[in-house]
């Protein structure tokens, strides 16, 4: 997996307030508070580690749906669906949500895959008459996580919204310009992605702190996004990991026609297995083992992890990672190498906590 990235995504909580420029006071009061406003209320953050690719032209449902994993000529405008672009080998390119509107296709992904998953797709588009361009006049701006989420932002947009289902998308106005409006949430439950200008950030985020919203850092949302099971590509999956290792059967549609790496999926299904799996994992003890510690068992190593936590809604450490088959049961026992001991690991079902 990838250190790097994980350490750039925390980064970023620590510098919301530089990037904004804005008059807002992020006060950071640490994860667990951060964390609590996000869960019980309304959290905040700036959603820039996302990025919308667009794709246009005559054939550009068509070919989305040959490329994704999921049935995306079943949409209509408005609506979306989660997905995944698989190799030929069934293996994770990037996983991804997919907003259907009137003249166009969004891939929305995190940013540091954008260009990967662009020049994958690129690779396919031979005669059809799609393009394929990152959108950068309406970027993902602000992103708003928890059970409040709806209330908080009516207030700071000013206006009454309808309840939206998830990836429902929408337009509509702030400060007289575009905004694009997605219920979907980093974590699942409620939650909305704000795309909007650039230049309109700061005073969105300010909007939206006004009406309740608590600024949410990346590192809460990576413990939040931790204890909701939700991997993230480049820490928890890569192109070496199957789409059913990660866990990601909700972005495969059994049913749609031929697309990329389709073979290997429904030979996996008819096995009725995968000989490993992304896994919850409850630790003993504080000390939170690093990326890529080895599970062991019965002698032998049967897995590792790839993100772990201090989870305040269970008060222990807990960790996704990928466990042997054998050993996927609730409830079986591994250990793990934290620091100078050794820790017992339980393996748990994800979620550890469903988001509301």
């Amino acid at each position: 997996m990838n250190p790097q990235l994980e350490r750039a995504l925390l980064a970023r909580g620590a510098t919301m307030g530089t990037t904004l420029g804005c008059a807002v006071p992020l006060r950071f009061d640490g994860v667990e508070f951060e964390w609590r406003a996000a869960r019980e209320r309304c959290g905040v953050t700036l959603a820039s580690f996302r990025a919308l690719i667009a794709a246009t032209g005559g054939d550009r449902v068509t070919f989305a749906q040959g490329m994704l994993s999921n049935d995306i000529a079943a949409l209509k405008p408005g609506q979306g669906v989660y997905a995944a672009h698989l190799n030929q080998q069934g293996k994770v390119v990037a996983d991804l949500r997919v907003y259907v509107q009137t003249d166009r296709v969004l891939f929305d992904v995190l940013a540091a895959r954008a260009d990967a998953l662009t020049a994958a797709l690129e690779r396919f588009i031979i005669a059809d008459d799609v393009e394929l361009t990152r959108v950068e006049e309406q970027p993902p701006l602000i992103a708003l996580i928890g059970p409040t989420s709806h209330a908080t932002l009516e207030r700071a947009l000013a206006t009454s919204l309808p309840s939206w289902s998830q990836l429902e998308h929408r337009e509509t106005r702030y400060r007289d310009e575009p905004l694009l409006v997605i219920a979907v949430s980093e974590i699942g439950g409620q939650g909305y992605l704000l795309c909007a200008r650039p230049e309109l950030a700061a005073p969105l985020f300010e909007s939206v702190c006004a009406a309740g919203a608590s600024p949410l850092g990346m590192e809460a949302l990576n413990v939040l996004r931790v204890e909701s099971g939700v991997p993230w590509y480049g820490i928890d999956m890569d192109e070496d990991v199957l789409v059913m290792e990660a866990g990601l059967d909700r972005a495969v549609s059994f049913t749609k026609g031929c697309y990329l790496g389709q073979e290997v999926v429904e030979r996996v299904a008819a096995r009725g297995h995968v000989n490993r799996k992304l896994t919850g994992l409850v630790i003993d003890g504080n000390e939170v083992p690093t990326p890529g510690a080895l599970l062991h068992a019965e002698g032998r190593d049967v897995g590792r992890v790839t993100s772990a936590v201090r989870s305040p809604a269970l008060g222990r450490v807990v960790a996704l990672g990928y466990v042997h088959r054998d050993f996927l049961a609730p409830g079986t026992a591994v250990s793990v190498q934290t620091g100078n001991r050794t820790a017992h690991v339980t393996v748990a079902p994800l979620p550890f906590t469903e988001a509301s």
